[in-house]
């Protein structure tokens, strides 16, 4: 039996010196410099953290971001802060031109925003912080307010993102998903054509490495998917999503989904409204989810293109991260264990952090971006995901490999897996957030 380690000395200090820094008085950037925008999953994450600093000012966080959701229901995966140069961020507002183009499907005209969304988190994030303080959460009516934005959200996410008619949210951008250039997507992109290279400025190189960033050929055809959603007035098809050249299942939106459903229940119940739907829908979404995606011989979920017809063969952290799901069948969550220790992910063996894909894969890549370093968030999550499953053991190694690395990083945006070493850019809004949460528990467990 091992015991649970406190936090390394100095980390609560450094995240919270990180995350004040990035803070604009509304909401946190990611990064002043690579990301200077305000960020849909990564403020669900920095507020998490947050809540261990002001309660108050993780629920300012979260309102911040639901004010710029689309009357459709959808959250924004930017949010555009308009005191920042159009230049510091490709693609920016005047690319997206959310106001205008996504006037039909409900824009907000009070800000400019990107069209496409980002990994449900939301719910979760929003009950965690009420949980930092509850009496001053129901005091100031933080979840009177945020119950019906998220519930939209939800209603959005299930009606007009089921596009492959089997119950599961589609995703129609690989930004979406938030492992934006993971090999899972190789094969849906090759069927996208790209637009000329010279067409777009890549800010994102002034800011890091070329060798830790997607292609450029990544880039053309992100650009030409996310310029062909604008052009259809981001309109979503019932009919299989028949505007959209990458069309894909992923298992980790859909957990987080279920997550969030479940954590959307017990919201409900706080505000006095119905829970029970909350509860339906999330034990509807686990049996899609294993019934449409897990994949019994790999003994984890896989991504399955609507396009191509079929599981995607990669592996990817993404396929793990149902561990999260409560209710998830006992073998199936045992399995998944397996596979986060086995040789593919080597938890606990030859790595100390889950790294974003296949170790032994065809197109690991140790430093580039989603094609193999290790990430915070994911890492955050499977933390839950195994406590949730009875693995307090492994979860302690991993929080603790978690807190350790983040220190020794810089509070970097990701590192390689095996080594440790600082990738991305440093001083990053979710690291240094999740990891002031993990240390947070740490310093509560006897």
């Amino acid at each position: 039996m091992t015991s649970a380690r406190p936090a390394p000395p100095g980390l609560a200090d450094g995240a919270r010196r990180v995350l004040l820094a990035n803070w604009t008085g509304s909401s946190t950037v990611p990064s002043p410099g690579l990301y200077p925008h305000q960020w849909s999953w990564d403020s669900a994450f920095i507020a998490i953290g947050s809540r261990h600093i002001s309660p108050r000012r993780a629920q300012r966080e979260l309102e911040t971001l639901l004010a710029a959701q689309w009357s459709d229901g959808r959250i924004p995966h930017i949010v555009f802060n308009p005191a920042v140069p159009p230049t510091a961020y490709f693609p920016g507002p005047g690319f997206w031109r959310s106001t205008t183009a996504g006037a039909a499907a409900g824009a907000p005209r009070h800000v400019e925003t990107s069209g496409i969304v980002q990994p449900p988190v939301h719910a979760l994030a929003c009950l965690l912080v009420h949980r930092a303080d509850p009496r001053s959460s129901a005091r100031h009516g933080f979840l009177a307010r945020v119950h019906p934005r998220l519930a939209a959200w939800h209603r959005y996410l299930g009606r007009a993102r089921d596009l492959g008619g089997g119950g599961l949210v589609s995703v129609v951008h690989p930004w979406e998903p938030g492992m934006d250039n993971s090999p899972c997507w190789d094969a849906p992109l090759a069927r996208v054509e790209p637009v000329p290279p010279g067409t777009f400025h890549r800010a994102d190189l002034d800011h890091g490495a070329a060798s830790d960033r997607p292609t450029d050929l990544d880039y053309g055809r992100y650009v030409r998917l996310a310029a062909d959603y604008r052009d259809g007035g981001y309109a979503d098809y019932r009919d299989g999503g028949a505007g959209s050249a990458f069309l894909v299942e992923d298992p980790g939106v859909n957990a987080l989904l279920i997550a969030s459903e479940h954590a959307l229940a017990e919201i409900a119940a706080l505000v006095g409204a119905d829970a029970s739907v909350h509860r339906r829908r999330a034990a509807y979404l686990t049996a899609a989810l294993v019934d449409r995606l897990w994949d019994p011989a790999a003994g984890l979920f896989r991504c399955r293109d609507l396009r191509g017809g079929g599981l995607i063969p990669e592996l990817s952290a993404a396929g793990l991260l149902p561990l999260l799901v409560p209710g998830l069948p006992r073998e199936i969550a045992a399995a998944l264990v397996r596979t986060a220790c086995g040789p593919h992910f080597g938890l606990g063996h030859t790595v100390r952090l889950v790294p974003s894909y296949d170790l032994r894969g065809r197109a690991f890549d140790p430093a580039r971006y989603w094609r193999g370093p290790t990430w915070f968030n994911v890492n955050w999550l499977l933390e839950r995901g195994l406590r949730l499953h009875g693995e307090p053991e492994r979860a302690d190694a991993l929080r603790a490999a978690a807190l350790e690395t983040a220190v020794a990083s810089g509070f970097a945006e990701y590192v390689d897996p095996y080594t440790g070493e600082a990738r991305g850019t440093r001083d990053f809004g979710w690291t240094a957030a999740l990891a002031l949460d993990l240390a947070v528990a740490a310093d509560q467990t006897p």
